[in-house]
């Protein structure tokens, strides 16, 4: 299992990184050929806009800016970390079994050119916290 994040509409101002992140897309395509006769399933996550502890080490400066990301996701919000932990053990299972090579976006549609579509307000789409300890980032949850 890989994870590498969302990449997909150029990265400007982190080509590096975004060339990275495409590099372990191609290889999880190629290792799932290359190791699948031998029973080994290769697949990839690319998670967007996370909701996590991270978030609260980026400086005072990008406060408004993280807590600005879920305007620009069609769903309207971040994802939980639930909801990749979810995706990741559904790939790891038996019901996953003849999945292989492919890269499984946790974005929302964020990825899908958004960029160019309006988003009008949304509706049903309640994130899932299977976690029972789970806690919302400061960032996220201050005035």
């Amino acid at each position: 299992m890989n994870i590498v994040a969302d990449m997909w509409g150029g990265m400007p101002g982190m080509g590096h990184s975004g060339a990275a992140r495409a590099g372990m897309v191609n290889f999880t395509q190629t290792a799932a050929v290359e190791w699948g006769t031998s029973g080994v399933r290769v697949n990839a996550v690319a998670p967007g806009w996370i909701a996590s502890s991270g978030m609260d080490n980026y400086p005072e400066h990008m406060k408004q800016w993280i807590r600005s990301l879920g305007d620009n996701v069609p769903i309207k919000r971040m994802g939980t970390e639930s909801e990749i932990s979810s995706a990741i053990c559904f790939l790891l299972s038996p019901g996953a079994s003849f999945i292989s090579g492919d890269c499984l976006r946790i974005d929302g549609a964020a990825s899908q050119g958004g960029r160019v579509w309006p988003f009008p307000k949304a509706k049903n789409n309640e994130p899932y916290n299977g976690f029972h300890r789970a806690v919302t980032p400061k960032v996220l949850s201050e005035d």
